[in-house]
C-alpha cells in the first residue's frame, strides 16, 4: 500500500497558475520576472495557509529556472527545478526563525551568504514566521538586508506584520496575502475530490470552506477528515455531524417562527440546540449571521455577498422577501446588545432566552415616532389640552383622523359596540407673563404669573398649603427640609420666605414658579407674589483659645479672676 500523503502537501501548487485565490500578487511576481525588475528582499504577510511561502518557493525556483515557459513558469525539467523538487538544491535557503531566532544564526546566515550559486543565477533564502526573530537577530541582520551581494535575493514571510520592525519594512517589498473566499476553496475542493474520486456536495464543501475561514491549508485539512468519516462520500448531514457546525435550517425556523410570535416554538428549538452541544454564544452568532444575511438577500445586487450555495441563497432570497427590512434591523440591534451583555451575564442561557421572547415581540412594537410630529404635538400642548372627543369619525370620512395615512385606517365590523374614551380632566393653564422684579440682592421675586384657579376644589390656609408643599416635592429631600425649616410669613398679597443663607436662597429660586403656583391654587388667589430674602443673623463670636474661653467664663462668673489671682493661677 502507498504511503498515505495529506492533501495540503499532495497539492501543493507548484506554479503561479496553480496559487489559489492570489491573482493579483502572482501577476506582480511574474511581471517583476519577465521585465528583470526583481528586488532584493521581499515580505510576504497575511493569515495562515493562504500562500505565502508556496508562493515564496516558486519564485525561486522561477528566477533560477533555465528553461521558463512562455507564462514565465518552472519549466520543471532543468538541473536547477530538478534539484529544488528533489530537495538537494544549494541555491534555494529555506530558514525557521521561530527555532533560529539568536544572534549566531543570523551570523550564520551572513556567512553563508558570501558564497555564490553553483547552478542559476540567484542564492534565495526564504526564512518563515520572521517575526520570531529577536531585536538583536534584527538588528544584525539590517545591514546584509539593506546591501546583500547582488546575487542574493530574501523572502521573509510572516503573519504578524505589526511585529517586524520598521527598519526592516522600510528595506523590503511589501506583499499583503488576503483571506482565500469561500467560493476559490470550493472550487479548488472538487478539483481534488475529483482526481480523488470523492463524492462530494456543494453544500458540504460550502460548510468546509466557511470553518476554515480564509486559510486553504486548513480546508484541506478539514476536507481529509470529512472524507475518511464519510467513507470517500461526503454529505451536507454528515459533515455538519463531524465538524459540529449548526444546520442553516434552525435559523431559517428561529426566524419564521419569531415572526409569526411563536415563542413557545423559539425556545424549544433553541433548547434542541443546546441538547446538541451547541454553544449559547455559537447560537447567537450564527443567528446574527443568519439575519445579516437575509437583509443582504433583499437587494438583487448584494445577493453575490452571500457565501453560500445555489439553493440556500434561494432560501435567503426567499425569507428575505417575506421578512420587512425594519424588523431585520432591529433584530440585528437587539441581537447586538444581547451579544455584548453575553459577556458579562452570569446566566448565559437566560440571557439569550430573553433576546429570543424579545425577537417574538419586535413585530408588535410600536412604530417610533418622528421628530417633527414629537415637536408639533408637544406645541400643541404647550398651548392648549383639548378634551378627548366622545364622537366616533368614520374611517371612511374625509375629515377623519386616519385619511391622512390609509395604511393605518381599521374598518369597524358591522354590529360591533366602539368602548367611549372618557374626557381628559381639565389642567389648569399658566399663562405667564415675566415682569422685571425690582429687588435688592438678597431679595428674590417671583415673576408675575396668572393662575387659572379650579373653583371646585376647597381653599386653603398659607400653613396648610405651605405644608402641602412636601408632597409636590417629595422625591427632593434637600427641598423638602428646606420647607419644614422656613414658613413664609403674608402681608397682603406678598409672600415672603426669610432663609438662613444664600445657597438656600437660590436652592428655592430654581422652583420659585412652582411653589408660586401651587399656592395660588391652593390659597384660590392668583395675585399672591413670592419673595424671597436672606435673613440677617447676629453675629456670634466663637471662643476658640484657652484665654478666650476662660473670658467667657469670667464674664459668666467675676469671682472666678479673684479665684486666679489668689492661687497665682496660669493658663497652659
Amino acid at each position: 500500500m502507498d504511503k498515505y500523503i495529506v492533501s495540503a502537501r499532495k497539492y501543493r501548487p507548484t506554479t503561479f497558475a496553480s496559487v489559489v485565490g492570489q491573482g493579483a500578487l502572482t501577476q506582480t511576481l511574474r511581471n517583476a520576472i519577465r521585465s528583470n525588475h526583481l528586488a532584493h528582499a521581499y515580505l510576504f504577510c497575511g493569515p495562515r495557509g493562504v500562500g505565502k511561502t508556496t508562493c515564496a518557493r516558486i519564485f525561486a525556483k522561477m528566477i533560477n529556472c533555465l528553461h521558463p515557459t512562455a507564462d514565465f513558469e518552472p519549466c520543471e525539467s532543468c538541473e536547477s527545478c530538478m534539484a529544488f523538487n528533489e530537495q538537494r538544491s544549494f541555491n534555494i535557503h529555506e530558514l525557521d526563525a521561530a527555532s533560529n531566532n539568536s544572534v549566531e544564526d543570523i551570523r550564520t546566515l551572513i556567512n553563508e551568504v558570501r558564497v555564490p550559486p553553483q547552478i542559476g543565477k540567484y542564492s534565495v533564502y526564504i526564512i518563515d514566521e520572521v517575526h520570531m526573530l529577536s531585536t538583536s537577530a534584527f538588528n544584525a541582520l539590517l545591514k546584509t538586508l539593506e546591501e546583500p551581494p547582488s546575487y542574493v535575493i530574501f523572502i521573509l514571510a510572516t503573519t504578524e506584520k505589526h511585529k517586524i520592525l520598521p527598519t526592516i519594512l522600510s528595506r523590503c517589498q511589501v506583499y499583503d496575502f488576503s483571506r482565500i473566499s469561500v467560493n476559490d476553496i470550493v472550487g479548488h475542493l472538487q478539483a481534488i475530490a475529483s482526481q480523488e474520486g470523492i463524492k462530494t456536495t456543494e453544500e458540504a464543501l460550502n460548510v468546509i470552506a466557511q470553518k476554515a475561514d480564509g486559510g486553504l491549508r486548513d480546508a484541506l485539512s478539514i476536507f481529509d477528515q470529512v472524507a475518511a468519516f464519510c467513507a470517500n462520500d461526503i454529505t451536507y448531514e454528515r459533515t455538519l455531524a463531524v465538524l459540529n457546525v449548526l444546520d442553516y435550517d434552525y435559523f431559517f425556523r428561529i426566524v419564521t417562527m419569531a415572526l409569526q410570535g411563536d415563542v413557545t416554538g423559539v425556545m424549544m428549538l433553541f433548547n434542541d440546540v443546546l441538547l446538541k452541544g451547541f454553544d449559547p454564544s455559537y447560537f447567537l452568532s450564527g443567528l446574527m449571521q443568519h439575519i445579516r444575511d437575509v437583509l443582504v438577500a433583499k437587494d438583487a445586487g448584494s445577493v453575490s455577498l452571500l457565501s453560500v450555495s445555489e439553493a440556500v441563497r434561494v432560501q435567503y432570497i426567499h425569507q428575505a422577501q417575506t421578512t420587512p427590512a425594519m424588523w431585520l434591523f432591529k433584530a440585528l440591534s437587539l441581537l447586538n446588545d444581547c451579544d455584548i451583555a453575553y459577556r458579562t451575564t452570569k446566566n448565559r442561557r437566560l440571557t439569550v432566552e430573553i433576546a429570543l421572547v424579545k425577537l417574538c415581540h419586535l413585530a408588535d412594537a410600536p412604530a417610533p415616532v418622528s421628530q417633527s410630529s414629537q415637536s408639533s404635538q408637544s406645541s400643541q400642548s404647550n398651548q392648549s389640552i383639548p378634551t378627548a372627543p366622545t364622537s366616533q369619525t368614520s374611517p371612511t370620512s374625509p375629515t377623519g383622523p386616519n385619511n391622512r395615512n390609509p395604511q393605518n385606517t381599521r374598518t369597524i365590523p358591522t354590529g360591533s359596540t366602539v368602548p367611549k374614551i372618557p374626557s381628559m380632566p381639565k389642567i389648569p393653564s399658566i399663562h405667564a407673563t415675566i415682569t422685571a422684579p425690582v429687588s435688592s440682592p438678597s431679595v428674590i421675586t417671583a415673576p408675575t404669573i396668572q393662575t387659572v384657579i379650579d373653583t371646585n376644589e376647597p381653599k386653603q390656609s398659607l400653613d396648610e398649603a405651605w405644608r402641602s408643599l412636601h408632597t409636590l416635592f417629595s422625591r427632593d429631600a434637600r427641598l423638602v427640609a428646606m420647607i419644614s425649616q422656613h414658613t413664609p410669613s403674608q402681608q397682603g398679597t406678598v409672600l415672603t420666605v426669610s432663609v438662613s443663607n444664600t445657597w438656600q436662597k437660590k436652592e428655592l429660586q430654581q422652583y420659585m414658579n412652582q411653589i408660586l403656583n401651587h399656592l395660588r391654587t391652593a390659597m384660590k388667589d392668583s395675585s399672591l407674589t413670592l419673595q424671597i430674602e436672606v435673613k440677617d443673623y447676629e453675629k456670634q463670636h466663637q471662643a476658640y483659645t484657652a484665654e478666650e474661653k476662660l473670658q467667657v467664663l469670667a464674664e459668666a462668673n467675676p469671682l472666678l479672676r479673684s479665684f486666679q489671682s489668689k492661687f497665682h493661677l496660669q493658663l497652659d
